[in-house]
């Protein structure tokens, strides 16, 4: 036992960590650049048997297919009291009162409270008007308005809204067929395929961008659910809840935050793939919200120093931390120390992948649990109940 505490607090600051990282700005990429050099017989090389060039010569058709389906949205929030800190009247030194204030009261005069606006993207899904967006960019909003590629405006309502995935669902009333995107398959890209950004960048109107993908099922640390695209397609602020196309025209991703110590674009961008997005739309229609599957495990990522203590082959699999009194982790008797290689049939390659897959399984399934105890293989079984708020996600 006191060989399994010292793994267990080795690797508690790791599962800390897995947890933590919102050096992620929402809202950034570079364009694509295609400098045209020559080049002598002599250096120039074939290439690679069966390669073929992907990327077109334009992309002003597939573009102008697309973006009618995409809008801009603006949100108003309620008021927030603010301090006038630094403000000063034009060619008159300081506000009448405000040196009283910060001689007798030791601050800044207040300033009467100002509605907070932002903007954001989204992108129609179907011909009743609902809208999928970031949860980010609505969340808290008193009014919500939704502008059209033909520069029609209408005030959208929240249907239902995700924080973990950070997704939402809006509503308007339009008269008229609307344009709708294609949806398409996140799974199916690859790193190195071709893909459009389109949003409203810092306000700007309808911006489109190109890059490509330069990674899949990144973990950025925003939450238990990761698993993002990443690209070096341009995303700025305001780009955030526009779509990802790939080059059939399909969504493959929602474009939602950028990393950059600046906040600025600096090429890496990331997007949740459109598939998450699929499979929580139902719920968020029906519902308003997402019902998740809950085993009742505190987990961390299997360490080499973890697998020697462990005796274990290799690092592969989810470390149990702790195990929820009456949880079906508790019931399926489950253990400190324990490893899970296998969920439902998945392999779990590491602690990052549990949460999604058990988040992912219907209330009430009773699935199959295959974890390293003592250096050996025991299997289990554990029915899947509903997460709570207030409850460890996996």
């Amino acid at each position: 036992m006191r060989q399994l505490n010292s793994v267990v607090k080795a690797v508690g600051g790791i599962a800390v960590v897995l947890l933590l990282g919102y050096l992620f700005y929402f809202g950034g990429t570079d364009l694509i650049r295609n400098p045209r050099a020559t080049a002598t017989a002599a250096e120039t090389k074939p290439a690679p048997a069966g390669w073929a060039p992907s990327r077109p010569d334009t992309l002003a058709p597939l573009v102008e297919e697309v973006k009618p389906a995409v809008v801009n949205i603006s949100t108003t929030q309620a008021p927030r009291q603010q301090p006038r800190r630094g403000f000063r009247a034009p060619f008159r030194g300081q506000e009448p009162f405000e040196e009283f204030f910060e001689r007798f009261f030791g601050g800044p005069m207040p300033q009467e409270p100002r509605p907070q606006q932002s903007l954001g993207s989204g992108f129609i899904i179907d011909k009743d008007g609902y809208i999928l967006t970031n949860n980010h960019v609505i969340e808290n909003a008193g009014m919500i308005m939704v502008k059209l590629a033909n520069e029609k405006e209408y005030e959208a309502k929240v249907i239902g809204r995700d924080p973990r995935t950070d997704l939402a669902l809006i509503k308007i009333n339009a008269r008229g067929d609307l344009p709708v995107v294609r949806i398409g398959d996140s799974d199916s890209l690859q790193v190195g395929d071709w893909v459009l950004a389109i949003g409203n960048p810092f306000g700007l109107g309808q911006t489109v961008t190109a890059g490509i993908v330069s990674a899949k099922g990144r973990v950025i640390g925003q939450g238990p659910y990761d698993d993002f695209i990443q690209t070096d397609a341009a995303i700025n602020p305001g780009n955030s809840g526009g779509p990802l196309f790939n080059t059939r025209g399909e969504v493959v991703g929602i474009n939602t935050a950028i990393f950059s110590q600046s906040g600025g674009n600096i090429g890496i961008g990331f997007a949740v793939p459109v598939n998450i997005a699929k499979s929580l739309v139902p719920q968020l229609k029906a519902k308003g919200r997402v019902s998740r599957g809950w085993l009742g495990v505190s987990i961390g990522p299997v360490t080499d120093e973890a697998a020697k203590e462990l005796k274990l082959k290799d690092t592969k699999g989810a470390l149990v931390m702790e195990v929820v009194e009456r949880s079906p982790a508790d019931r399926a008797g489950l253990q400190q120390g324990d490893v899970i290689v296998s969920f439902d049939g998945k392999d779990v390659a590491g602690a990052t992948d549990l949460p999604r897959l058990v988040g992912s399984t219907p209330i009430g399934k009773e699935v199959s649990l295959r974890v390293i105890r003592e250096a050996r293989p025991l299997d289990l079984k554990a029915t899947i109940r509903e997460f709570r708020e207030d409850a460890t996600p996996s």
